[in-house]
């Protein structure tokens, strides 16, 4: 109820580089964005994406199952694990949930749930690779915001802040195959998120 209290008093600026809203109808996309920008973009996908369905990879611990009781009240469910437990389980599960469920999407925040902050994994190209299914990189600002000592610096925005959205063009890592260039589509991948960081 807070989150959405909070959410009707802000003010919106997206630039949609993707045109995802002008053609919501268009496939599955894997969302990534960092994970101090998660409450923004939650709120964002429920209000202006509300026409299509996602799920969210959700840490297995005590404060992902918060994360993943909240995000459900906002037509979002979860897929639990990371990079520290069920790493492999959460990756057959999204596998699976992106061939099976054509034109839902995917949140990841490739730096949670412990960090490095702004720091990716190679596992999101993977995903991509693997489901044939673009990224969609995305980021998160507030004009005000109460940032946590959390181990990220999570954001919340102040009421009646103003929310930058900006969804850059998805991008297919199909072509890649060699360790070389992963690692180097990787490294853009990150310096285009931490752009908005």
């Amino acid at each position: 109820m807070v989150i959405r209290t909070v959410g009707f008093t802000l003010r919106w600026r997206i630039d949609d580089r993707a045109g995802i809203m002008a053609d919501t109808a268009n496939g599955s996309l894997i969302f990534a964005l960092w994970h101090n920008q998660l409450f923004g973009a939650v709120l964002f996908y429920s209000r202006f994406l509300k026409e299509r369905r996602t799920v969210a990879l959700t840490s297995p611990s005590g404060d992902g199952e918060i994360l993943a009781a909240v995000v459900s009240h906002f037509n979002t469910d979860s897929i639990r694990g990371s990079s520290n437990k069920r790493p492999v389980a959460a990756l057959r599960e999204m596998v699976s949930f992106l061939r099976n469920e054509p034109g839902k999407d995917v949140f990841i925040t490739p730096d949670g749930p412990r960090g490095p902050v702004y720091k990716m994994e190679s596992g999101l190209l993977k995903l991509s690779q693997w489901t044939k299914v673009p990224v969609l990189p995305m980021r998160v600002s507030y004009s005000k915001a109460i940032k946590l000592k959390t181990w990220d610096g999570f954001r919340i925005p102040l009421p009646f802040s103003r929310v930058d959205v900006t969804l850059e063009q998805s991008q297919s890592f199909e072509g890649v195959t060699d360790r070389k260039s992963l690692e180097e589509q990787r490294l853009a991948l990150e310096e285009l998120l931490k752009s908005g960081a």
